[in-house]
């Protein structure tokens, strides 16, 4: 398995871990108020702070087991599966914003255009790992 799979491994298992912590704090404080929570910026930070770890950790342990791997620079089919998926997470990314957009049209609820906006930046890049990891196993590009 090439360095960078096991990279888009590690990087959707932190952005799921992290999603996971954040979805699961607004719901509970969301039930607890009765209506959408506001945006909570120290959950945020500390949804950041899961994916740093995770991705750092999970980085040195790769590096680790398998130190010539990640001196490797990733050869052209390499390159061509993250440009690729990179350019597809775009669509991901684009479509979310849209709904966002057009979802404030209708409701002016700004607190739920955050949450669509932000849930669509953490589901273009899970996207863009996971179709990484599905371009490196049927290997087309």
């Amino acid at each position: 398995m090439p360095f960078h799979e096991k990279s888009a491994w590690i990087m959707s298992v932190a952005l799921l871990l992290g999603g996971a912590f954040y979805g699961w704090t607004v719901t509970t404080i969301s039930a607890e108020l009765g209506r959408l929570a506001p945006p909570i910026l120290p959950a945020v930070l500390v949804y950041t702070v899961i994916i740093v770890i995770v991705a750092t950790v999970g980085h040195i342990l790769v590096a680790m087991t398998s130190p010539r791997d990640a001196r490797e620079a990733a050869d052209e089919r390499e390159k061509r599966i993250v440009e690729r998926m990179g350019h597809l997470s775009g669509y991901v990314l684009g479509f979310g914003i849209i709904v966002a957009l057009g979802t404030y049209l209708f409701t002016y609820d700004g607190n739920l255009m955050f949450y669509i906006a932000f849930g669509s930046l953490m589901l273009s890049q899970l996207a863009e790992y996971v179709g990484q990891i599905v371009l490196y196993r049927v290997g087309v590009y």
